[in-house]
């Protein structure tokens, strides 16, 4: 189970103002997050509901910031109390937020404007304009027509907080993209990587670099005067936006195949291994791990919970960038690492890292009938995994900068449902806290939520809209806060 011994948070601190620590910032940083880390999972920390409003659309939360009316609304959840930042004008339809990602100024770079090393809001309308928006004012500072040739719809990271894709809505009238992809139900840009997609299954991979430089027909720049199909513009403004310039006029070189039940598809560990589940319906909760370079299946690499529920469970490789594997069901959440086999270096297994179990009681029932005889038979039959009387998870998070899983479990006393929220030590999986949380939870609607060293938002999500409740972290003594709030503020800054 791993190391259980608790340090002295005062004697920490102690040591820290006399300089027993290196002064090189990651240092300082590991240091002042090890003993927030032990600040929050004390046992006297307590959480404590400030805030709770409901919506009919949904709500989004980015960095303390949650987002109500289609990102037009942004409340900040870091003050002490909750606090409107801004509303933007109402709008039409046409000009609502389709979809935003936050965009913070890559370390290193020199930017033409002070403004632009302050956070901002990266939006798309319904109206295919691209906006940067100030988090703090909500005051547009740049805006960039894309098209009028197609509806976007999807922004995402190809190169995090480098290069946005922005994707649009399925053209079905592109008989070009038929010719050389076939027909294809969905695609995606990811690290450089044209993931394609299609009903049968099949998942294929592209370098989206290789297709840049064998099919642009002509460099486009921002802000300058572009001709292009006989009409002269600006690029990037309205009506002229950004012109198609890559026509694929043949296959480019395909880097990769595979096929997978709902295409799903991931990649990650080290080195480089997918899991996929086999194009099977009868295959779904099977999943396989297979190396990258070779497709051949790791040992161990068949993954099954074996669970009798209604919902499936799932599986992710860890964010935390260990390489390990998180499998998550109704009633256990597996931490599967992946090493190489003694003697053969070229292969890898996948044994268990350590397994967290949820708090049951073995339920199997016994039916008592009588035959006409009058004999007695018994037959016992189990519950559902997933039954909502049993405590089963629903939410399995990562909090990075405390290295910490947080996991709620959800179960059905008398008519709500109860929740409660633990942290678990990412290395061990040791519990290191419980936290109930006092908020009733739908147990068979999706739910959803997060959590930040000094609150935590929960987002019951119910067939009328969404319930929000914002809770605050309480500390044992006023002393202990103010390290908290000190440290956010710290954080803010840098």
């Amino acid at each position: 189970m791993g190391p259980t011994r608790k340090s002295n948070v005062c004697r920490r601190l102690s040591r820290r103002a006399l300089g027993f620590f290196a002064r090189d910032a990651g240092v300082v940083q590991r240091t002042n997050l090890g003993i927030l880390r032990e600040l929050v999972c004390q046992e006297s920390t307590k959480f404590k509901n400030v805030w709770t409003t409901h919506s009919k659309s949904p709500i989004a939360y980015e960095r303390g910031r949650i987002y109500f009316d289609n990102y037009r609304c942004c409340v900040s959840s870091v003050a002490s109390e909750p606090k409107k930042l801004y509303e933007m004008p109402k709008c039409s339809k046409s000009e609502k937020i389709e979809d935003a990602l936050l965009w913070e100024c890559p370390v290193g770079e020199v930017l033409p404007d002070p403004s632009d090393y302050k956070s901002s809001l990266i939006a798309l309308t319904a109206h295919n304009w691209l906006l940067r928006i100030s988090t703090t004012t909500g005051k547009i500072l740049e805006k960039i027509y894309l098209a009028s040739y197609c509806k976007f719809r999807y922004l995402s990271w190809d190169t995090p907080q480098e290069v946005i894709a922005v994707k649009s809505a399925q053209n079905k009238s592109s008989a070009v993209a038929r010719q050389i992809f076939g027909n294809v139900t969905d695609a995606t840009l990811s690290h450089g990587i044209l993931i394609v997609m299609y009903s049968s299954g099949l998942v294929r991979l592209y370098s989206f670099q290789a297709i840049t430089e064998q099919f642009m027909q002509q460099k486009l720049d921002l802000g300058c005067a572009c001709r292009w199909g006989g009409t002269t513009g600006t690029v990037g403004e309205a009506p002229f936006g950004i012109p198609c310039n890559i026509k694929i006029t043949d296959s480019p070189p395909l880097l990769f195949e595979v096929s997978s039940l709902e295409n799903a598809f991931q990649i990650g560990g080290h080195p480089w291994h997918y899991i996929i589940t086999p194009n099977k319906k009868k295959q779904k909760g099977v999943f396989h791990i297979c190396a990258l370079k070779d497709n051949s299946l790791a040992k161990n690499g068949i993954q099954e919970m074996e669970c009798c529920s209604l919902e499936s469970d799932w599986i992710y490789f860890h964010p935390d960038a260990s390489g390990r594997i998180i499998h998550v069901g109704p009633n256990q959440i597996k931490v599967l690492k992946l090493n190489e086999i003694e003697n053969n270096s070229s292969q890898h297994q996948i044994s268990e890292d350590f397994v967290i179990l949820a708090n049951r009681e073995n339920k199997n029932e016994n039916l008592v009938t009588v035959t006409a005889s009058g004999r007695v038979v018994k037959k016992s039959f189990n519950l559902l995994d997933d039954d909502p009387e049993q405590e089963t998870f629903k939410i399995v998070d990562y909090e990075d900068e405390l290295d910490l899983l947080s996991v709620v479990a959800v179960t059905q006393i008398d008519a709500e449902g109860k929740a409660h929220l633990d942290f678990h030590c990412n290395e061990y999986g040791t519990l290191l806290k419980s936290i109930p949380l006092v908020e009733s939870w739908d147990v068979v609607s999706r739910n959803d939520g997060t959590q930040n060293y000094e609150f935590s938002l929960w987002v019951p999500f119910t067939g009328k809209g969404v319930t929000f409740y914002l809770s605050r972290l309480v500390y044992a003594g006023d002393h202990m806060k103010e390290v908290i709030v000190q440290y956010m503020k710290q954080n803010e800054l840098s």
